[in-house]
């Protein structure tokens, strides 16, 4: 799914969905044939009370929730087509570790049944709707965001917000203080905190951080006289990387690791869904803009900008609510490395906790030039919100129990 929505160059917000639908998908399966594990129409809106089917005696429930996941994936992804070829390289490794073809035919019906459910559920999001809204026109008004060089790209889901939430009662639930007021005067706080992204010195360990938690599925690179696409990572796609990590260095079985997974999923989902419902209300100006306006006008970032407004930092904001949800399900002191970039070569890094590696995405979107500081705090105490949301609900579920350490 990842490698797909790098080629697709799907946009954060989006990716979270995908990510969700999919893994929701996986989920149900696992808390249909696992009593140990609980529906999600118990909790996320909306979401339906799937039948329990008793007509696929020979499914796999581990080999079937992988299906459900590659046939919503293929649905709702536009190259998803790709993914058939994932699923036929899955079943070809089913039948060589001696799973029966009767196993692998009701494994595939089950799996047509949950994604198809799953899918109905998606469609109701009002996600489709979004293409019937006028074309989002930037605001003229001094001090509000407006697109960047080099690619000069259209705003990115201006209408995010309208979607339905998985399990916020509405976007602004969790609605954030407003920005610093934009000013012009040198000694107001807007000017502070541009001069605080202008002035930052950056040291080779702040520009190696910047870069690892870049996440620019936008980002453009000279080549002479053309412009051409870096393949990057969103930040949703990050974290989801690292939950495999700490899935797999926990030594969890599938279920368990397909129910974390879909509920690091979910929040990712409502934490973009908070964020981008704050960006296009206070629309605030990028630094980059701004520095160029009225401190240096050769000023460039070390990151090049993303073509949405400032406030809040979608970065810290999900990186927070993941870390929040990771450390419910791990604990506070769960040490990893993180390799997830290492395939887009920018190495590796150590955390020792997942808050760790959430406050170094934060602070890296400072030392890039994309965002003030208070658009990183308080997109740190949005995320914790949101984050805190997702897991209290659960629990009042009797759900998502933390890992035995």
């Amino acid at each position: 799914m990842t490698d797909i929505m790098v080629h697709d160059i799907t946009n954060p917000p989006l990716a979270a969905r995908f990510y969700a639908y999919a893994t929701l998908a996986g989920y149900e399966v696992v808390s249909q044939e696992d009593e140990g594990f609980h529906s999600m129409a118990l909790v996320l809106n909306d979401y339906p009370q799937i039948p329990k089917r008793d007509d696929f005696p020979n499914q796999h429930t581990q080999v079937t929730a992988a299906l459900s996941m590659i046939k919503v994936a293929s649905t709702l992804q536009p190259s998803g087509s790709e993914l058939l070829k994932l699923e036929d390289s899955f079943l070809d490794s089913c039948r060589t570790w001696g799973l029966q073809e009767k196993t692998i035919k009701d494994s595939e019906a089950y799996a047509d049944f949950i994604a198809k459910e799953v899918l109905a559920y998606a469609q109701t999001d009002r996600y489709r709707e979004i293409s019937n809204y006028p074309r989002y026109t930037p605001r003229e008004a001094p001090g509000s965001w407006y697109p960047t060089p080099p690619g000069y790209f259209a705003p990115v889901e201006p209408y995010f917000n309208t979607i339905r939430p998985f399990t916020l009662r509405s976007a602004d639930q969790f609605k954030p203080v407003p920005p610093a007021p934009f000013s012009e005067n040198p000694s107001s706080e807007f000017f502070q905190l541009m001069r605080q992204v202008y002035e930052e010195e950056l040291t080779s360990e702040t520009q190696q951080i910047a870069a690892f938690w870049d996440c620019n599925p936008f980002a453009l690179e000279e080549t002479g006289h053309l412009m051409v696409g870096l393949k990057q990572i969103s930040p949703g796609g990050h974290w989801i990387g690292i939950t495999d990590i700490a899935c797999r260095e926990s030594g969890i079985d599938f279920n368990k690791a397909m129910e974390i997974t879909a509920v690091v999923a979910v929040g990712l989902m409502d934490g973009f869904l908070s964020c981008w419902d704050e960006k296009y209300r206070s629309n605030r100006i990028r630094p980059e803009t701004a520095i160029r306006k009225y401190l240096d006008p050769n000023y460039t970032p070390l990151l090049q900008t993303p073509p949405f407004p400032e406030y809040l930092s979608g970065h810290s904001t999900i990186s927070t609510t993941s870390a929040e949800i990771l450390t419910h399900f791990f604990g506070e002191e769960f040490e990893y490395t993180d390799t997830v970039e290492e395939k887009y070569f920018l190495g590796t890094r150590d955390f020792d906790s997942f808050y760790h590696a959430a406050n170094e995405a934060s602070i890296s979107r400072l030392y890039g030039g994309i965002h003030f500081m208070d658009a990183i705090e308080n997109g740190q105490t949005q995320g914790k919100a949101v984050g805190k949301w997702v897991v209290n609900l659960l629990a009042e579920k009797s759900m998502a129990m933390p890992v035995p350490r």
